[in-house]
């Protein structure tokens, strides 16, 4: 089995992932389910400067396409909600929505980059009260500084422990050395693989054990084939994941990378078989 925990469907800046691109790649590369949010709803550009008005996308409108999705394949997909913290405020209709969608949604992605906005950010503080308040287990995306660092995680995760985080990509274009070593200093603190070297995920289990690694992908990012090439035709770091990893780490550590670590965490309705 496998379970993609970093999958997304959307428009945003130059990136454009539909649907159809997510179910396809999974039937072609044997992900058997994906965690899924939209980002629509991104708020910034790669300047840190706000998008126009007319391209904004509300939380709630963003949660309703992804949620469609979700329900035309509940066997395949399930739901992250991608929050707005920088320029909106949690409503009424979303909570309304997570109410009604409690069965689908899993847990709550936020773009630290993109939203200007650290997870320890008094921004930020409402939408931890909402992940406590359903049991979200909270994604971050994470890269070198600023607001995106990995500590702004770390932070958070230190003064929430009844909540859990995953720092998405390990610091995105690093080392992931800093993610590495936080890793092992708090139990309710996680990583995913998005676009980090297989040699930095087999650190990361060495030092702090297989249970703290989820698998990621960011696909469809680089199109229907992200698990095996880019545009350009380069082969994708995602294909030593999919058939070199297991003999490496052995069946049990893969296994939670792969699959276990997401049921857990997520608390997914998937049976192992």
């Amino acid at each position: 089995m496998m379970i993609d925990s970093h999958v997304h469907i959307g428009n945003m800046l130059n990136f454009d992932m539909t649907e159809e691109m997510v179910i396809e790649s999974m039937k072609k590369y044997g992900i058997d389910y994906a965690l899924v949010s939209n980002i629509d709803s991104t708020e910034l550009d790669f300047e840190q400067k706000m998008l126009p008005e007319e391209v904004q996308i509300s939380q709630e409108k963003s949660l309703e396409r992804v949620l469609a999705f979700a329900r035309k394949y509940p066997d395949k997909i399930g739901v992250l909600v991608w929050i707005k913290p920088y320029s909106e405020k949690i409503s009424d209709e979303l909570i309304r929505m997570i109410e009604e969608n409690k069965d689908i949604i899993y847990g709550m992605k936020v773009h630290q980059y993109h939203s200007n906005t650290g997870l320890d950010h008094p921004r930020m503080l409402p939408y931890l009260k909402l992940a406590k308040r359903y049991g979200f287990p909270v994604m971050a995306h994470t890269d070198g500084d600023g607001e995106a660092s990995v500590w702004h995680v770390w932070k958070a995760a230190k003064e929430n422990p009844e909540l859990n985080f995953i720092m998405a990509h390990m610091g995105l274009q690093t080392d992931h050395e800093e993610a590495i070593q936080l890793l092992g200093t708090l139990p309710n603190l996680y990583g995913d693989t998005a676009w980090v070297p297989l040699t930095s995920t087999m650190k990361a289990i060495e030092c702090v054990g297989s249970k703290k690694i989820l698998f990621g992908s960011d696909m469809p990012i680089d199109g229907v084939d992200t698990y095996h090439h880019n545009p350009k035709g380069e082969l994708s770091i995602y294909q030593s994941y999919l058939h070199d990893l297991e003999t490496q780490i052995g069946k049990e550590a893969y296994a939670n990378l792969m699959y276990q670590n997401a049921i857990r965490l997520f608390h997914l309705p998937i049976e192992i078989k």
